[in-house]
């Protein structure tokens, strides 16, 4: 008799320990899941960082390239090589330079631009080629008019400035 509640007793202490260890083990299985999925959305979230890490880095790499293409004194000259690069440049009726704004990283040398008589498509072409300069050129304001003598033909007066890095 001793040796069946001997056995008995064992096969309830060894259920006992089975059903502690399954519990453990599943509750392991848990917070590793659980581990598992956090680190996946953090996984994510670092693509996606990435991602836009490299399309800024890529950005700042073709500002940089583009404001060591050319050695340009001022904004008088952007504006005559800009012109001058479309065939425009009789079309300019005043470049007047307006000063320069020192900031932290950069300084910016703006200027009032009019153009005269010039048609929708040398406008865009103008614009185009400002958005595309090997210096950078920030357009700050714009006002187009019809011309007077030529209702198909503008009026152009705009604010230009260079930005250049210190």
């Amino acid at each position: 008799m001793n040796l069946k509640t001997d056995r008995k007793t064992l096969l309830i202490i060894g259920i006992v320990l089975l059903f502690v260890g399954s519990v453990a083990l599943f509750e392991i299985s848990m917070s590793l899941k659980r581990q598992s999925s956090i680190l996946r959305s953090r996984q994510k979230e670092m693509l996606l960082l990435s991602q836009e890490y490299t399309g800024l880095k890529s950005i700042v790499g073709s500002v940089e390239a583009r404001k060591s293409l050319t050695k340009v004194e001022g904004i008088v000259q952007a504006v005559d090589e800009i012109f001058k690069s479309i065939g425009l440049q009789q079309k300019i009726k005043l470049v007047k330079s307006t000063g320069v704004k020192e900031k932290k990283y950069s300084s910016e040398e703006e200027a009032d631009v009019s153009v005269e008589k010039v048609t929708m498509n040398e406008m865009v072409n103008i614009l185009y080629r400002m958005e595309n300069a090997p210096m950078i050129l920030s357009v700050r304001r714009t006002s187009i008019r019809t011309s007077f003598e030529n209702p198909s033909l503008l009026n152009i007066t705009m604010t230009v400035a260079l930005i250049k890095p210190k």
